[in-house]
């Protein structure tokens, strides 16, 4: 399981030209499901990205986490994480789970992350989807379990 986590001070999802997603200062998470991944991953993912500080104190240090600035985050499904690039000018996306493990995976993340204590929103899995952020640093991390 693969996550990029963005540290944004507002971030949106639009669907059809309908917003249905929405947040002020949080995390917009993409997560790509691969073969073989599961409960677990989702989990400790969940914890890790709830607990990691990469939002700032008073002095100005990365030294807090979503859970302590009351931040709220999007999930966003994204298979293109797996992307293969090592042949050829198209990319390969064999290595990500197919649609019918995946959705799922990415809802129990969501909810594993909004059990953690982190209000947590979806964008729509399979849609085409516009997703709007203002990246706040920029502040950009890869996680993988």
């Amino acid at each position: 399981m693969r996550v990029l986590i963005q540290r944004v001070s507002q971030a949106s999802v639009n669907v059809d030209q309908q917003v249905i997603s929405k947040i002020g200062k949080g995390l917009l998470i993409l997560l790509g499901v691969g073969h073989g991944d599961g409960e677990e991953q989702a989990r400790f993912l969940a914890e890790k990205v709830a607990n990691l500080r990469i939002f700032e104190d008073q002095q100005g240090k990365t030294n807090l986490s979503i859970l302590d600035v009351k931040g709220e985050a999007i999930v966003v499904s994204q298979f293109t994480l797996y992307a293969d690039t090592r042949k050829g000018r198209r990319p390969s996306f064999i290595a990500a789970a197919l649609p019918d493990v995946a959705a799922p995976l990415v809802e129990r993340f969501a909810e594993m992350l909004n059990d953690q204590g982190v209000h947590t929103q979806t964008g729509r899995f399979g849609a085409h989807m516009q997703v709007e952020i203002h990246n706040d640093g920029p502040v950009t991390i890869w996680l993988e379990k």
